[in-house]
């Protein structure tokens, strides 16, 4: 499937569905599953300020819930299951021993700005449940930045979406035209710039990890 036909079938998708459709994919991706919930969360605001087939409120609303239970529910199996789990089946789900690493590093560093912030990256807002629940970061710590990030997150993209639909709406022909490869560029931009974040992330991880063992 190509992207075109990918974001046709999401469009379709967020249409018949609505709002379930943004919790469900959104509630996934938060438990662990590389769905794409943030895409679907703008596409269902851009679809919203289009078309109004949906309340942009409903739409951030149903994404935040999504955010918040998909990640109490990532943070428990990682709880009760723990690393073993994550090192024997993460492979299915692109979570290698290498990103593994990477969260083992940040939660030791950062803790609650990794559950809050991680919300707004990719491989983060996947695995950060699972992770936080696998070092068993505190439960109450984790409830709090865990909440506070995923209302934050759907009210940014949700909000930036709609605005976004609302200024496509109000623009014709080629710089309409303009607007939307500006934003593919873009978006393109972010997935390269992250790719080499995370392989900076790793060799920082790797390089604390072996000091630390160095130390006992």
């Amino acid at each position: 499937m190509g992207l075109g036909d990918f974001g046709a079938a999401l469009t379709d998708f967020v249409i018949r569905y609505g709002y379930w459709a943004v919790f469900l994919l959104i509630f996934l991706e938060s438990d662990g599953v590389p769905l794409p919930g943030e895409t679907t969360l703008i596409a269902a605001s851009i679809f919203s300020a289009a078309t109004h087939g949906l309340d942009i409120s409903l739409i951030i609303t149903a994404a935040a819930a999504g955010a918040i239970l998909g990640d109490n529910l990532g943070y428990w199996v990682g709880h009760h299951y723990g690393m073993r789990f994550l090192r024997r089946y993460g492979h299915y789900v692109h979570l290698s021993e290498n990103r593994l690493k990477i969260g083992k590093w940040l939660f030791r560093k950062y803790g609650g700005r990794v559950v809050f912030f991680g919300r707004f990256t990719a491989f983060l807002r996947t695995y950060a449940a699972l992770m936080a629940g696998a070092l068993n970061f505190p439960p109450r710590q984790f409830f709090f930045w865990n909440a506070s990030g995923g209302i934050f997150w759907a009210g940014f993209f949700g909000l930036g979406g709609y605005l976004f639909g609302q200024a496509v709406n109000l623009i014709a022909g080629p710089v309409s035209t303009i607007l939307f490869i500006s934003v593919v560029a873009g978006i393109v931009g972010l997935v390269w710039m992250f790719k080499r974040h995370e392989a900076h992330l790793l060799a920082q991880a790797e390089a604390s990890l072996t000091a630390g063992k160095h130390r006992r």
